[in-house]
């Protein structure tokens, strides 16, 4: 028994280096790419397919957010007398947390998925091996454009998502459970501010690049056949969707603490 925890340990230890060196080498030859006009065609494609086919189901999500967090917060907020102030609580929770969240867990569901699949599947095949032996860095041909395109696009489907959850939550209380919508904006104007919406939106780079790193590493690192494949977009997710939470508890914690130096009164209001 110790034996084995013993050896699952250095094995998980070992794979956390791998990674580590994995992710280094893919931001040092991401940070070169985008100085090479050369990669830009590569990062185009897979802002395409990463980012613009992406769109309707992150708006779809976003949308329902809105309109969940209206459905739930109602009757609570109505039994105190503050239902006009129903707009404040979904548009903070959906601009700061669920928005970016729900968004960067349906990226790592459909585009993490997706690049794990397609590398595993050339991991598989020797296709990585085959762009190797012709001198080209399977690093900077494969995964750098993806890690690029993922960080750059992200911040902007979050956007989406978290543009559909307002309309979508606006939608639920005004038009279906007969809110005043100038007292709706009025009091969402003041209680959701420009520090609010940063927050959100700078979640997404790290978000974009947690996704793409992990599911380019499992990609590069499955096993042989078909059911190392799947196993491997099975790791991708659960790593990207645990990664996620992770990030968001930190950077939680970080943006609160800036805040707090920079605005110490308004924090405490």
């Amino acid at each position: 028994m110790i034996d084995l925890v013993g050896a699952k340990t250095i094995n998980g230890i070992n794979n956390i280096g791998r990674y580590g060196r994995f992710l280094w080498q893919s931001i040092k030859v991401s940070l070169r790419s985008c100085f090479n006009r050369l990669s830009y065609p590569l990062i185009w494609t897979q802002m395409y397919i990463i980012g613009v086919q992406s769109v309707p189901v992150v708006m779809i999500t976003g949308a329902f957010v809105g309109m969940t967090l209206a459905v739930q917060a109602y009757d609570q907020l109505a039994g105190m007398g503050l239902e006009e102030h129903l707009g404040v609580l979904i548009n903070i929770s959906v601009v700061k947390e669920l928005g970016p969240v729900l968004a960067a867990v349906m990226l790592a569901g459909r585009v993490g998925g997706a690049l794990t699949a397609e590398l595993g599947t050339m991991n598989v095949t020797e296709q990585i091996d085959a762009v190797r032996s012709m001198g080209t860095d399977p690093i900077r041909y494969l995964v750098a454009p993806r890690i690029l395109a993922c960080l750059l696009l992200t911040p902007f489907l979050i956007i989406f998502a978290v543009l559909m959850g307002i309309i979508g939550g606006y939608f639920v209380s005004v038009i279906q459970l007969g809110i005043n919508s100038r007292a709706y904006w009025s009091f969402s104007a003041s209680g959701v501010e420009l520090w609010d919406v940063s927050i959100g939106i700078i979640k997404g780079f790290f978000f974009g690049v947690a996704i793409a790193a992990i599911s380019c590493y499992k990609g590069f690192t499955c096993k042989e056949g078909a059911q190392g494949v799947g196993q491997a977009c099975t790791e991708a997710f659960v790593a990207s969707f645990i990664s996620i939470l992770a990030l968001d508890f930190a950077l939680a914690i970080t943006f609160k603490s800036i805040y707090n130096t920079f605005w110490p009164i308004r924090s405490l209001v």
